[in-house]
């Protein structure tokens, strides 16, 4: 297991490769590293015991008018667990952040799944 400054360098790569016209519209959105979702996220979201989430985006969409902030969380733990090798991982830890910064632009899942994310 990777020590938690060395994985939020993973994220930071991510964030710090991202173009300028992207980058600055995520100036209101904290992008954060926690070991697991909690209870209370996994509630939220129905999931199943068995079922597991790599990141979690909450706020509300660019699409909508809004000033709200947001936030991005990236779930150390089962990033880890699935993707032993550190090129794996820092690849699905790619795919994880930009799938939430999807989320952040109003991309939908349904969408994503259309655009060959998944």
């Amino acid at each position: 297991m990777m020590e938690k400054p060395e994985f939020a360098d993973l994220v930071a790569e991510v964030l710090a490769s991202l173009p300028p016209a992207f980058a600055r519209h995520l100036a209101t959105v904290e992008v954060v590293i926690a070991p697991r979702p909690s209870r209370e996220q996994r509630r939220a979201l129905g999931l199943k015991p068995w079922q597991t989430i790599y990141g979690l985006y909450e706020g509300v969409p660019l699409t909508e008018e809004h000033d709200a902030p947001a936030m991005i969380t990236i779930f150390q733990e089962p990033l880890e667990r699935d993707f032993r090798t550190t090129a794996a991982l820092r690849e699905q830890v790619r795919r994880t952040v930009l799938h939430e910064i999807a989320h952040h632009f109003g991309i939908s899942d349904e969408r994503l799944r259309e655009l060959g994310a998944y």
